[in-house]
């Protein structure tokens, strides 16, 4: 069996190699006609082109390894299949089931690349090809302006804590003229005002500090000044600059209703859900179906193996464009399900877990139900 696991993965691990470079190639040639303008603009040179393309790379890798492998399996089996291989296999006393363990094997190590590409990879590329687009046409000063945020605001839902930020620096996590409001246990009112708050051994300390009292369960009273200080550490406020960030993220794609698209860490919702705890409930089913989503993504390599079987290991001298031919039709219908399932999910129709799970469910009990039937 082992003789017999090598012949199987080299036999599938060369046209993967081969789809996965076609693959990206098109991917990547595809992606650049339609920047081409664009690029243009930001007076890129054909070495800054081909490192913009190169830290790109995961998120063409993301992709296209779903597809790269459904293809490469159902040349790999049509082939064997067109010259009775299986037949021969399976007639020495080798069960379909055993004879995929390879196939399996490869789709769980992409599976776990997947996610590993997905979560770590993929959020900061996106970044740093940004900067690489800049570095052409902007000054040095003018690459530090772009790691400001100005005019933010938000709150902590969950220490009923609201933020008020004229300037942020997400690279540093500095902030310029913060001001923090909150309520303390008695009812009463704090507004807390800086001229600077800095991160620092994993709290916030704020300089040039007034605070402001006032309330007391009494409505409409006037805040009172309290104490002033030129530095004051604030370990009880949680929020973390991770936090901050995931807020500045997550809420722009909420404010564009960007459901669809699958590109926040799953420890960047998490940090938001933190925030928020009782997020509004189309807010809640948008993220809670993108955390869904992100969870369930990478078994789509393993559910690829599943519906590759019985498609690629069927009986008979076939065609070996067969196996093209279904990989098409196959992509085709998981993308339907995948964006039926997204919308079902958001839209409050179907709970967040299945409707992430849609997909792959579907495609996995139909390949379970269609190798069982494979003769």
């Amino acid at each position: 069996m082992r003789l017999l696991d090598r012949y199987l993965w080299r036999e599938l691990l060369v046209p993967l190699g081969y789809c996965l470079g076609g693959f990206l190639m098109f991917w990547v040639a595809f992606d650049l006609f339609g920047e081409l303008e664009g690029l243009q603009e930001y007076k890129m040179r054909a070495g800054d082109v081909a490192r913009y393309y190169l830290v790109r790379t995961p998120e063409f890798l993301v992709m296209v390894l779903p597809i790269a492998l459904l293809l490469a399996l159902l040349y790999t089996l049509t082939n064997h299949a067109r010259h009775h291989e299986i037949a021969a296999i399976r007639a020495a006393g080798v069960s379909l089931w055993r004879l995929a363990a390879p196939y399996f094997g490869v789709g769980l190590a992409a599976s776990i690349v997947l996610f590993a590409l997905n979560e770590f990879c993929v959020p900061g590329s996106a970044d740093v090809a940004e900067r690489i687009k800049f570095v052409r046409l902007q000054r040095q000063q003018d690459q530090a302006e772009r790691h400001l945020i100005r005019n933010l605001g938000f709150t902590n839902t969950r220490d009923g804590r609201r933020w008020v930020i004229p300037v942020f620096n997400e690279r540093t996590a500095e902030m310029s003229d913060p001001q923090v409001f909150w309520k303390l246990p008695d009812g009463s009112d704090i507004w807390l005002r800086a001229a600077r708050a800095i991160w620092t051994n994993e709290v916030w300390m704020f300089l040039n500090v007034r605070e402001f009292r006032g309330g007391g369960g009494h409505t409409n009273s006037t805040l009172v000044p309290g104490l002033q200080t030129n530095m004051l550490t604030m370990a009880a406020f949680s929020e973390t600059p991770d936090q901050i960030r995931s807020e500045i993220k997550i809420s722009n794609l909420l404010s564009l209703r960007k459901a669809r698209k699958a590109d926040v860490p799953i420890f960047e919702i998490l940090d938001f859900l933190r925030l928020h705890p009782n997020p509004e409930r189309s807010h809640r089913l948008w993220l809670y179906t993108k955390l869904h989503g992100r969870l369930a993504a990478p078994w789509t390599c393993l559910v690829v193996v599943l519906i590759a079987l019985p498609f690629g290991a069927a009986s008979g001298r076939r065609n070996i464009f067969v196996g093209v031919a279904s990989s098409i039709f196959i992509c085709f219908t998981f993308f339907v399900l995948l964006q039926l399932g997204l919308a079902l999910g958001t839209g409050g129709y179907m709970p967040s877990w299945l409707a992430a799970l849609f997909p792959n469910l579907t495609f996995g009990i139909a390949g379970l139900w269609m190798t069982a039937r494979v003769r």
